[in-house]
């Protein structure tokens, strides 16, 4: 706010003004990559090397990619979906792919999402959990291995905070703190002890201080309230981050350290630490690591010597992350242009996707990448 002092003639009398701030800036949603299935939203099947701006609406909160399929939760409360639809993923009661977004429903209470290989899960306002798409494997939670093309709620509980959506399993912690999954059993990745199958949620252990969950291809990965990294499932080129590639069907800790904040993974992990410092491990193929080779790494191991990462998104064979002043990074593999830089040579190092500042939410997917600024 700027002040002005006015001095009226008459009087002598000082009187102050105010200009009124300047509005901020409006927020768009872009998106670019390879466009296959129309997973870029754009309207096309066309890839895009750069970005390139969904619509003219300012009114998108969150994104969520994982493989050819995208969605999109507005501050309205509504959800909008678009991409490959082969399995009914996109919720919209039908198996047919969508090129712009889609609204799913007409329900103004979804407050986040979470998309796996073919499913998808997303939580209320009011703490109900639901899920739609592929469900050979029970990953929809709902007791059967029916496939749905529209939202199903999971049971009737209303203590669900967060969820994340893996290959063919789900993850998702409640209001408690407890930790639950469900789906398929391959290599113990439902952290469960065992090698079974769920088509409900499970608690895994007894514990109540998991704060946040990232369910990937046939692992996982869960950060504790007091600052812990935890992982288990498949770990046939390092990704669990155990110094080894044993695979683990119970959460296992990854070092001794108390200050990770962050965790995102898919076919590889990475994560960032209360120091605003990232870290990466798992196979290094494609440069996906980010530490400028394509080096497999079974430890973590940080992401150069910058302590100014906010947000991370991990895909198949890159990844997204935002700084604390704005602006947008990506590298790894770069199938379709989807690291945004204008070609498609893969990088092993971050750089950074043009030279905007406002950049505040991403999705990294199999082929598209979205992100909002």
């Amino acid at each position: 706010m700027q002040i002005t002092n006015v001095n009226f003639a008459l009087g002598g009398m000082n009187v102050q003004t105010w200009d009124p701030p300047n509005p901020p800036p409006p927020v768009y949603m872009w998106a670019w990559g390879k466009n296959t299935f129309g997973n870029v939203g754009d309207g096309t099947t066309i890839d895009k090397s750069s970005p390139v701006q969904i619509g003219a609406l300012t009114t998108w909160a969150t994104l969520n990619a994982k493989t050819w399929s995208s969605t999109a939760i507005k501050t309205d409360g509504t959800m909008w979906s678009w991409g490959r639809n082969n399995e009914g993923q996109l919720g919209l009661g039908d198996t047919t792919n969508r090129s712009s977004p889609i609204q799913v429903g007409a329900l103004t209470t979804w407050s986040s999402a979470g998309l796996g290989f073919s499913h998808s899960l997303a939580i209320k306002t009011d703490g109900t959990l639901w899920s739609w798409g592929s469900n050979d494997s029970g990953q929809l939670g709902i007791g059967n291995t029916t496939y749905y093309s529209s939202p199903k709620q999971v049971g009737s509980l209303s203590t669900w905070l967060k969820v994340s959506a893996g290959s063919y399993f789900s993850a998702a912690i409640k209001t408690d703190g407890t930790l639950w999954s469900w789906g398929n059993y391959s290599y113990g990745c439902l952290g469960l002890g065992d090698t079974t199958g769920r088509s409900s949620p499970v608690q895994v252990g007894a514990l109540t201080t998991w704060s946040s969950v990232s369910a990937g291809q046939y692992f996982a990965s869960a950060i504790k309230t007091n600052g812990t990294l935890w992982s288990w499932g498949l770990n046939n080129d390092g990704r669990l981050g155990l110094s080894n590639t044993t695979n683990y069907s119970s959460p296992v800790q990854v070092g001794a350290l108390t200050n990770w904040s962050d965790v995102s993974i898919l076919y590889h992990s990475t994560a960032i630490k209360t120091d605003g410092t990232m870290w990466s491990w798992g196979a290094g193929t494609l440069g996906r690591l980010g530490l400028g080779n394509i080096t497999d790494i079974s430890s973590p191991v940080q992401v150069g010597a910058l302590t100014n990462w906010l947000r991370i998104s991990t895909s198949t064979h890159n990844v997204l992350s935002i700084k604390t002043d704005g602006t947008l990074w990506s590298w790894g593999h770069n199938y379709g242009g989807k690291l945004g830089l204008g070609d498609t040579n893969n990088r092993s190092s971050p750089v950074q996707v043009g030279a905007l500042t406002t950049w505040t939410s991403i999705a990294a997917g199999q082929g598209q990448s979205l992100a909002i600024g």
